[in-house]
C-alpha cells in the first residue's frame, strides 16, 4: 500500500475562522483517510456530524482525532447540539491544553446554548490561556509579524470574554446566574470597560438574589469612586438603618441622595410626571434616613430638621410616617417644643404601626408634665 503524504485541508471554511488546528498527514488509501475525505467533502452539516462520529466511534485513538473533535465544535453548533459541542472541546483542551482556538469556539457553543454557567466557565478558561498566550516569548519558529499576530489574537480574545461574561449576565433571567457572571467579570476583568458599565445591573442582581452583604460591599466601594447612584446610597443608607449600627454612615449616604436627587436632571426617556414622582419619593427616603438617624444619636435638632422636610414627601407612606412622627414628637419635647411634641405625638397615635402605643405612653407623659409645669 503506497503512502501518498497528502495533507487534506478539509473544508475549514465550514468552521469559524479561528478553528485553525493543523490537519495531520494522512494516507487517503486506508479506510480512515478515506472516511476523513468524506468529512471533508460533506456539505449537511447533519451528515458531517453522523461521520465524525462514525470516525471517532472506530478511530479514537488516531492522530486525527483531536482535529476531528475540534471540527465537531463547530459543526454541532450550527446544529444546535451545544451540549455535544462542549463536550467535544473538552476533548480537544485535555489532549491540547494550549488550543486557543478550540477555546474560543467552545465558548461560543456555550454563548449559543444561552448557559450562564457554562459561559463563566469557558470565559474564564479562555481569558487565563489567552493571557499565557499573550505572554509567551517568541519562539525559534515564529517571525516578528507571526508573533505579533499571535499576541494581539490573544489579547484580543481575552477582551473578548470580558464581554461575553457582560453580555451573557444581561440576558441571564435568574438573579444568582447574573450575579455570578458579573462577580466573574469583576474579578477577572477589574479594569474592564464592562465592568463600569455593568455596575448598576451587578448591584440588581445581588439585591434581588438576596446577597445583601455583597450589595452594600459594591455599593461602597462605588460610593467611595464617586459613581454610587440614587439606588445604591438608599440601599446603604436603609442597610444601616436597619441594623442601628454605623448611623454616621447612614446620614452621610442619607445627605448624599438628597444632594444627588436635587440636582440631577431628568433622565432621558422617564416622563416628567414618572420622574417627580420617584424624585419626590426618594427625596422623603434620604429626608426621613437623614433625620432617623440623627434621632437614634440624639441630636435632635437635625432629626427635627430633616424629618420635617421628609414629611410632605412621605404624605402616602404610613410606615415612614409614622416612624417620622414618632421621632418629630421626642425630638421636640426634648427641644422644650412641646406644642409641636403633642401635635406630632398625636399624628403618630393615629396611624396603625409599631409606634402607636410608645406615642400614646409619651404623649400621656408630656400632658402630664405641661400641666404641672404650667
Amino acid at each position: 500500500m503506497r503512502i501518498r503524504g497528502v495533507v487534506l485541508w478539509l473544508c475549514l471554511s465550514t468552521a469559524p475562522a479561528l478553528a485553525q488546528r493543523e490537519v495531520p498527514t494522512i494516507n487517503t488509501e486506508t479506510p480512515e483517510g478515506q472516511l476523513l475525505q468524506q468529512i471533508g467533502q460533506e456539505e449537511n452539516d447533519a451528515k458531517k456530524a453522523a461521520l465524525m462520529e462514525q470516525f471517532i466511534a472506530k478511530y479514537p485513538a488516531h492522530e486525527a482525532a483531536v482535529w476531528v473533535y475540534s471540527l465537531m465544535v463547530a459543526t454541532y453548533t450550527k446544529t444546535g447540539q451545544f451540549d455535544q459541542a462542549l463536550a467535544a472541546g473538552e476533548k480537544v483542551l485535555a489532549a491540547d491544553p494550549s488550543d486557543l482556538h478550540t477555546a474560543h469556539a467552545t465558548l461560543k457553543a456555550a454563548e449559543a446554548k444561552k448557559d450562564p454557567e457554562a459561559v463563566r466557565d469557558w470565559a474564564l478558561r479562555v481569558s487565563a490561556l489567552a493571557r499565557k498566550v499573550a505572554s509567551a516569548p517568541k519562539s525559534k519558529d515564529e517571525d516578528e509579524d507571526e508573533y505579533k499576530q499571535r499576541v494581539d489574537f490573544a489579547k484580543q480574545l481575552d477582551t473578548y470574554t470580558a464581554y461575553s461574561l457582560f453580555a451573557s449576565a444581561l440576558q441571564a433571567s435568574d438573579p444568582k446566574q447574573k450575579a455570578a457572571l458579573f462577580r466573574a467579570l469583576q474579578e477577572n476583568s477589574p479594569d474592564s470597560e464592562y465592568v463600569a458599565q455593568s455596575r448598576d445591573y451587578y448591584f440588581l442582581a445581588l439585591t434581588q438574589s438576596g446577597d445583601t452583604a455583597a450589595a452594600a460591599a459594591l455599593a461602597e466601594k462605588s460610593a467611595a469612586d464617586g459613581k454610587a447612584g440614587e439606588e445604591m446610597l438608599a440601599f446603604l443608607g436603609d442597610y444601616y438603618l436597619r441594623q442601628n449600627k454605623e448611623l454616621g454612615k447612614v446620614s452621610d449616604y442619607a445627605n448624599k441622595l438628597v444632594q444627588l436627587v436635587s440636582t440631577r436632571p431628568k433622565p432621558e426617556g422617564v416622563s416628567e410626571e414618572d420622574w417627580q414622582k420617584r424624585k419626590n419619593q426618594l427625596l422623603g427616603l434620604g429626608y426621613w434616613m437623614a433625620g432617623s438617624a440623627a434621632a437614634l444619636q440624639n441630636q435632635f435638632a437635625e432629626a427635627d430638621k430633616s424629618l420635617r422636610a421628609a414629611l410632605p414627601y412621605i404624605a402616602g407612606n404610613n410606615e415612614l410616617r409614622a416612624s417620622a412622627l414618632f421621632h418629630l414628637g421626642v425630638a421636640n419635647y426634648r427641644l422644650g417644643k412641646i406644642v409641636d411634641a403633642i401635635k406630632f405625638n398625636q399624628e403618630c397615635i393615629a396611624i396603625k404601626s409599631p409606634y402607636q402605643a410608645q406615642a400614646q405612653k409619651n404623649l400621656k407623659a408630656i400632658q402630664a408634665e405641661y400641666r404641672v409645669v404650667r
